[in-house]
């Protein structure tokens, strides 16, 4: 009777294990060859660059939404107006967002044509919405002149050359929606080092994705589409409720109507530099937020791609813990090897696609600081992704769900 009780267990046992080497198998052999094709996707990219002789036509509306950014709005707009692209080619408006600083006034102060204010509390009469982002955008569009619209952050700061790349490219390709490259600035602690390299990983899966029509993907930070596009497509419609897409989800509307002109721009005349997150609640406020428009894409593609990076993570996860509390009495020691032999070969394939996309960023430095900080990527991404889904964030001193 022991014995088959024995010989049962043991089977038991081993079936068991067989089981979790096959998930795990699984798991990094798809893993590898999504990272490995984003790798070749990314270095397939040609760069763009500009000469000092371009002339350029295009009308261009630069918008920007801000909400109690007194801090940053200055910065931005200096930055914004003192580009090599002729001032009577763009417009800068600014949407402020029921502020409670001094964002409006200082946006006043830049006593320039170039510059308009709008607050969006005259549009909303006391309407309470779930995505004021995007009606700020939707509302600056209807009151632009520009054909081509470029959003960007009130945090962020552009390069002199970035409208006239922008445009430069917009002229000699025709696309109807351009994705565009951001970077964080002022890595100086752990998090800060932390969220560019979590940002650099993004980014190089955007450039990726785009170029290869594999899924939408971009950042508003960085942003441009032609006045027709958005209209054709009828804006935000459809997607105005969701809190978070003001970038993507129209990236998507776009893509279905003209594939083949949505395109990347991958040049460093045209980085983006934008703040990281000061404090770790601000952090996962921020990634909640990313993740919460996750179930909501049209484009399945990119679903499925989250998936399999969520479950995965999640599954690391769980083998770490079936190997500290021994559910499986000796055979602990084994699930912790699968785990250090699984987070291995994931930190070497993200490295292998990582350091070219680091290098473009001139972010080469802080690679090294890669390994570290997976443990903690693991975490957080497993919590972000659970509370996109199922939980609520703050952001803006806004609740939403």
């Amino acid at each position: 009777m022991f014995l088959r009780f024995l010989l049962h267990f043991t089977f038991d046992i081993l079936h068991f294990m067989i089981v979790l080497y096959c998930i795990s198998l699984f798991f990094i052999v798809v893993y590898s060859r999504l990272i490995i094709f984003y790798r070749q996707s990314w270095l397939s990219i040609p760069e763009f660059f500009i000469s000092t002789k371009e002339i350029n036509h295009t009308k261009i509306s630069v918008i920007i939404p801000a909400r109690n950014e007194e801090e940053n709005i200055g910065i931005c707009l200096s930055s914004i107006l003192h580009q090599s692209y002729p001032a009577n080619l763009f417009e800068v408006i600014v949407v402020d967002d029921h502020s409670t600083d001094a964002t409006a006034s200082i946006v006043q102060s830049f006593a320039t044509n170039n510059v308009k204010l709008i607050s969006l509390r005259d549009f909303t009469d006391g309407t309470v919405l779930n995505s004021y982002k995007k009606k700020a955008i939707d509302i600056a569009i209807q009151q632009s002149s520009g054909i081509l619209i470029v959003t960007t952050d009130a945090d962020c700061i552009v390069p002199k050359t970035w409208l006239q790349t922008i445009a430069t490219f917009y002229e000699k390709n025709d696309p109807a929606f351009i994705a565009a490259p951001v970077a964080y600035c002022n890595e100086n602690s752990f998090l800060k080092i932390f969220q560019s390299l979590d940002f650099i990983t993004l980014q190089g899966i955007t450039g990726a994705s785009v170029y290869k029509k594999f899924h939408s993907m971009c950042n508003g930070a960085n942003l441009a589409y032609e006045r027709k596009a958005f209209d054709e497509v009828n804006g935000f419609k459809g997607i105005d409720s969701i809190a978070s897409g003001d970038d993507m989800l129209l990236m998507h509307k776009i893509y279905q109507r003209y594939p083949e002109r949505v395109l990347f721009l991958k040049s460093t005349q045209a980085i983006v530099e934008t703040q990281a997150m000061e404090t770790l609640t601000d952090f996962f406020n921020q990634r909640i937020r990313w993740a919460s428009k996750s179930d909501k894409f049209d484009d399945k593609r990119i679903f499925w791609v989250l998936v399999l990076v969520y479950f995965f993570n999640v599954w690391l996860f769980l083998l770490a813990a079936l190997g500290v509390i021994g559910l499986i009495g000796y055979h602990s020691s084994t699930m912790l090897w699968l785990l250090l032999y699984l987070f291995v070969l994931k930190v070497i394939i993200e490295l292998f696609f990582i350091y070219p996309v680091a290098s473009f960023f001139s972010k080469e430095k802080i690679v090294s600081w890669f390994t570290f900080s997976q443990p903690f990527h693991i975490v957080y991404t497993i919590i972000a992704g659970w509370l996109g889904k199922f939980g609520s964030y703050k952001w803006k001193e806004r609740k939403v769900r």
